[in-house]
């Protein structure tokens, strides 16, 4: 398949990874629908298409003339989360919808439909071996849980079907723009305190938000990507430590880190109730990405050390910007 053949229809494409991945696919020759709840402030690249995506006549609707769906609409991590039942709102979202669309683009005859999961699906920590697509998944957060769900359920869809279903399972997507605690993380960076990462060498595989799409157009024309699951992220993991250098490298500076043993921040981080993040900061999760080299022949286009300076200096630019600064 050739992107000048292809239209494809994005889901949540007003966010963080669609509004990204739209305007890359454009770029690329693809013919883009961008699907979103409401028209944003800025314009999404694309032919925008406002649609409640649980509604199936009007998705039934959309759907027509298009040849793949990237399901990218989620309800992803959420801060402080307040909803009476969490799991239930995850399962309303990433489970029942991802499923309503999925039916839809059978309906249509869509040839391929990819959804974008979580290398949460997989854990939330590796002590061993890298995460890989022959592990046991062993989702621990309620995210990763209605992401697992929903890909077993669509395997079922799919099944019998003509239409093609690809998984991918990306870790933390990073950028200046970037929500969640990777946000977090480049707000204390730029602050310029000194942080506690002197001597944490763990292993954290990411992947850049460029990374990313750069894979997702890949999977959309590929052949051998049909019926494929893929853990995927950038081509090399940085310890914590390295992350910080690289932003504040980016920002124009070098980064002032000091030693706190792993218990005692540990403990600290439990007494102001954000022990959650502990792992994410002191742990290793790493990606075993060989098998998209060898199916697909991907590697990543960009370098993490490089990604993570160019997204501090865009974050550094922003945020002078929005300061007037």
């Amino acid at each position: 398949m050739t992107p000048q053949s292809l239209q494809v229809l994005v889901t949540g494409a007003s966010g963080f990874v669609g509004r990204q991945l739209c305007h890359d696919l454009l770029q690329a020759g693809f013919t883009v629908k961008a699907a979103m709840r409401k028209l944003p402030a800025h314009p999404v690249a694309g032919e925008p298409l406002v649609v409640d995506l649980g509604d199936s006549d009007a998705m039934n609707i959309a759907m027509r003339g298009v040849d793949v769906v990237v399901h990218l609409a989620a309800r992803a991590h959420v801060l402080d989360d307040r909803s009476s039942d969490p799991l239930a709102a995850f399962r309303q979202a990433n489970v029942v919808t991802s499923l309503s669309v999925a039916r839809s683009a059978v309906a249509a005859g869509v040839k391929r439909f990819i959804f974008v999961s979580s290398i949460g699906v997989n854990g939330a920590e590796t002590t061993g071996l890298p995460f890989s697509e022959s592990m046991q998944p062993q989702p621990n957060a309620l995210y990763a849980v209605s992401k697992l769900e929903a890909e077993q359920q669509l395997e079922a869809l799919f099944a019998g079907h003509d239409t093609e279903l690809v998984i991918i399972r990306p870790p933390l997507v990073y950028d200046a723009a970037a929500p969640g605690n990777f946000s977090r993380l480049l707000w204390l960076v730029g602050k310029k305190w000194p942080l506690p990462f002197a001597f944490v060498n763990n292993r954290r595989s990411m992947i850049s938000l460029g990374n990313l799409t750069n894979f997702i157009g890949l999977a959309i024309k590929h052949e051998s990507a049909a019926g494929e699951l893929f853990v995927i992220a950038d081509g090399e993991s940085l310890s914590t430590r390295q992350i910080v250098q690289s932003l504040a490298l980016g920002m124009g500076y070098r980064a002032r880190l000091f030693f706190v043993p792993r218990l005692a921040m540990s403990g600290l981080l439990r007494l102001v109730g954000r022990h959650n993040i502990f792992s994410q900061l002191y742990g290793s999760l790493e990606v075993d990405t060989s098998k998209a080299e060898r199916v697909l022949g991907w590697v990543p286009p960009e370098a993490p050390r490089q990604a993570l300076a160019a997204a501090g200096r865009r974050f550094k630019e922003q945020s002078a910007y929005n300061t007037g600064r």
